[in-house]
């Protein structure tokens, strides 16, 4: 296990998509690893590291909302980019007022999460003699003290941001609600653990100047249990299935 860290994160609302009911979005009633790794990304992300989400504790009770959301039905086409860039013209722009559609989402409200979390090297794009655990250690670590994100951390989806994101020594379980704590032990029944993609975040043409990746992926699936508000995701990572 690499260096690891303790944080509190809050929002007013999240959304964590359950991906078996796609017309009308769903949330999961905890957040999901993959959704986790993508938040810290907004920190600090390089490749040459990777997240690993290892407990997931909920402090407040799961309740929630249902609103109705406008989304884009489409998405940029690549060969209209691509077409604008070479100089042959093409509109790769998406008009929101022509491709909008409403639609029904049940979300989580009023939300509380400690994320206890370690990174690993991959040995991507790194150089051996400045990449090491303790720089990157370093980096994320006065990032998080400072408040510092290249992009707003969102708790599921881009319009629901964390309102709070703090580091910490350790956890106050104490401030687990107390209907968190009666549920005891909760099956939560097989949830997305996260995104593996074919190419293995390396490049397929082998150039990182203009790197070509793969949109093949599989979703991977594991079974976590909440025991008294409490995720131990490394424990349940042992049983992903895919």
């Amino acid at each position: 296990m690499g260096y690891g860290f303790k944080v509190i994160i809050e929002g007013d609302y999240a959304c964590f998509t359950n991906p078996a009911l796609k017309v009308e979005r769903v949330s999961y009633d905890v957040p999901t690893p993959g959704a986790l790794e993508g938040l810290l990304k907004s920190i600090y992300w390089k490749p040459a590291i990777k997240y690993v989400i290892d407990r997931i504790v909920v402090f407040h009770k799961i309740d929630f909302a249902n609103i109705r959301r406008n989304e884009v039905k489409e998405k940029v086409k690549y060969s209209a980019v691509k077409s604008q860039m070479s100089g042959k013209g093409g509109d790769p722009c998406i008009y929101t007022a022509e491709s909008r559609s409403q639609r029904a989402a049940m979300v989580l409200k009023n939300v509380k999460y400690g994320v206890e979390f370690h990174f690993e090297l991959t040995g991507l794009k790194a150089d051996e003699e400045t990449d090491g655990e303790k720089k990157h250690y370093n980096i994320i670590k006065r990032r998080l003290e400072k408040g510092q994100q290249f992009r707003t951390p969102c708790l599921g989806c881009s319009e629901f941001p964390v309102k709070r994101l703090e580091l910490v020594e350790d956890f106050d379980l104490s401030q687990i609600e107390k209907e968190i704590v009666e549920m005891g032990d909760v099956d939560l029944g097989f949830m997305s653990y996260g995104v593996q993609f074919a190419d293995g975040g390396k490049p397929l043409n082998g150039d990182w100047e203009n790197p070509l990746f793969s949109d093949k992926a599989t979703t991977l699936y594991y079974r976590p249990h909440m025991v008294e508000g409490i995720i131990d995701v490394e424990k349940h990572r042992r049983e992903i299935k895919c």
